[in-house]
């Protein structure tokens, strides 16, 4: 049997390095887990991000995005800025419990260097990971 294209191979789940692939189980998906984490919301806020929270039943974080053209005009921006969020939040996952969170930009964002946006994002998820458990 020839072996699979390169593509592929590349598409299969198996092929991420140390588990660092963004599952669906660990997105907000539906409209109405938005609006829960909307309507229950703790909030953390800087100069970069606004970012809510609520808990959620199930033992695992969720993570939803909400970055508006509005605030990052160029797709390329707002791409770069979802992909920085996710691995952050991939690599705090093991820490936050059972939490849903949605993390909007704010203006400004274009030029910032991504060791910023990553220690804001780390002080938002310890923030809103220790406020979450008392709810």
């Amino acid at each position: 049997m020839p072996a699979a294209p390169r593509a592929a191979r590349a598409c299969r789940p198996d092929s991420t390095v140390d588990g660092a692939r963004f599952e669906r189980r660990a997105r907000l998906v539906r409209k109405a887990e938005f609006q829960t984490v909307f309507d229950r919301a703790e909030k953390s806020a800087d100069r970069y991000f606004t970012v809510l929270a609520c808990s959620n039943s199930l033992e695992h974080a969720r993570l939803g995005l909400a970055i508006s053209k509005r605030n990052a005009k160029l797709a390329v921006l707002r791409n770069s800025i979802k992909r920085i969020i996710r691995e952050s939040f991939r690599h705090q996952l093991a820490t936050l419990g059972g939490v849903d969170f949605v993390v909007m930009a704010r203006p400004g964002l274009s030029g910032v260097e991504h060791r910023l946006l990553f220690e804001s994002l780390n002080r938002h998820w310890a923030r809103l990971a220790k406020r979450c458990v008392r709810c």
